[in-house]
């Protein structure tokens, strides 16, 4: 049976012109991209994504980079679809993960990773619906 997860291609990842090499990888492992657009996030938008990480340090630098530019948001489809897509990206820093993994390619820092994904299915539920669905599925329309 089929799994969503949310994957972003992050602004770094964007700017270092990874975008068509990140969902060529998303295809090749077998995923289908059943949603997706482009937009630029205003911080109250990123602030909002990522409130769970409110009263940790990184969450002003964190949000002040996701609103920095462009971002893609996709809805992938598969198989273990969660599982299967954090070991795409790999680690969440770049300089730990496998090689081979999109982070270890792209990623800058911790913070500069070049992608995202959801870590459980309540988490993927919650994010698919706060880009496509929920009260908040108008971002970027």
């Amino acid at each position: 049976m089929a799994e969503k997860t949310l994957a972003i291609i992050k602004p770094d990842a964007i700017k270092k012109k990874a975008i068509g090499k990140i969902i060529q990888r998303i295809e090749d492992e077998g995923f289908k991209i059943s949603g997706l657009k482009m937009l630029h996030l205003t911080k109250k938008e990123a602030q909002g994504f990522y409130i769970v990480h409110k009263e940790k340090h990184f969450y002003e630098s964190l949000t002040d980079f996701m609103s920095s530019g462009e971002i893609i948001i996709m809805v992938l489809e598969r198989e273990n679809a969660i599982a299967h897509w954090r070991k795409v990206m790999g680690v969440t820093d770049p300089a730990m993960a496998e090689p081979g993994t999109l982070r270890h390619f792209f990623g800058l820092s911790i913070e500069r990773n070049a992608v995202h994904g959801s870590d459980a299915p309540p988490t993927a539920e919650l994010e698919i619906n706060y880009f496509f669905n929920g009260p908040n599925g108008v971002i970027g329309s």
